[in-house]
């Protein structure tokens, strides 16, 4: 039996193991977003300039050989920038469509709250839809079509916050932090032996699986089942979240069918054919930070969303 058949987690264990020793200190961050491509879902990483939100797009595209592409987002990208237009060609007189970089397998859309509502609406369609219109004609995306968009926690001046109804489209909200102590040493100590991240040579780094796999894994991860006292509670977070004082808007429906499928992911990563009330716990904070918005008198008092979150978490019973 191959380790596809037998579930494949070996194979996303070295892969996420390998994402970890090539970006340092972001272990976590590296789980959460393989969580996320299997389960197939769009994400937000948010971070301080300079702790690799870029370098850990870039790597696991590389390891999974997926066809990557990269947009700067700026006040003057138009949504033609990033989903192509026609052009009309004077020796054949007829018109040529010039794809944009949204036909690839992974995009990284880097700095999303820096480029106007008119833009981030083109591509965040395009991601729901996993196609694009241009001048009447559809074109479908890629099957594995996935978008990872940065943006900087400290740039207020000059930006446009997605909105709430546009921010439930991502899967996670990654929070980018700074390494710990060791994990910054060891970053000073591999630049000290010659490593630089700027000139890392991806061609170089061990694919450690395929798009096809990570295709067959999704369809895989469909079998994983869940107890009916399991899905309950899941639910009951979800119900809980919009009673709850300090919120002002709860989790959507979108977000309970997401979390149920990342809550399979997490399971299958783990080697089992069920979800426990454990797997949705883990991933409940990524899934709901920037789906839940906090009432006014609740920031005032310096109250954290993932602080409410785990608090929420913590008033609804656990099935035994």
């Amino acid at each position: 039996m191959s380790e596809m058949q037998s579930g494949m987690n070996p194979v996303f264990s070295r892969l996420e193991q390998m994402l970890s020793q090539v970006v340092v200190g972001q272990d976590a961050i590296a789980h959460q977003l393989l969580i996320a491509l299997l389960a197939g879902g769009h994400v937000i990483l948010e971070g301080v300039p300079g702790t690799g939100k870029t370098l850990l797009a870039r790597v696991l595209s590389q390891l999974i050989q997926a066809d990557f592409r990269r947009i700067q987002l700026t006040p003057d990208v138009l949504p033609s920038d990033i989903l192509g237009t026609n052009i009309f060609d004077l020796n054949t007189r007829s018109f040529t469509l010039k794809q944009g970089p949204i036909f690839t397998q992974i995009l990284l859309a880097d700095e999303i709250n820096r480029t106007p509502p008119k833009t981030q609406s083109a591509l965040l369609e395009a991601m729901e839809e996993q196609q694009v219109t241009l001048d009447g004609q559809t074109l479908a995306l890629s099957e594995l079509f996935w978008v990872i968009a940065t943006q900087n926690s400290l740039e207020f001046e000059g930006t446009y916050p997605l909105p709430e109804a546009q921010l439930d489209r991502f899967l996670f909200k990654l929070m980018v932090d700074y390494p710990d102590p060791s994990s910054e040493k060891k970053m000073l100590l591999n630049t000290q032996a010659g490593f630089q991240a700027k000139r890392l040579d991806l061609a170089k780094l061990k694919p450690m699986t395929t798009v096809s796999q990570i295709l067959e894994a999704r369809k895989l991860i469909h079998n994983v089942k869940i107890q009916e006292n399991v899905l309950d509670y899941l639910l009951s977070i979800v119900q809980r979240s919009r009673k709850h004082p300090d919120i002002a808007l709860g989790a959507s429906p979108r977000s309970a069918v997401a979390w149920l499928q990342a809550s399979k992911v997490q399971a299958w990563l783990a080697n089992r054919e069920f979800v426990t009330p454990d797997d949705v716990k883990a991933i409940a904070v990524p899934l709901l930070r920037h789906r839940l918005i906090l009432r006014p008198e609740a920031q005032l008092d310096g109250l954290s969303i993932d602080a409410v979150i785990q608090g929420l978490l913590n008033q609804v019973t656990v099935p035994r």
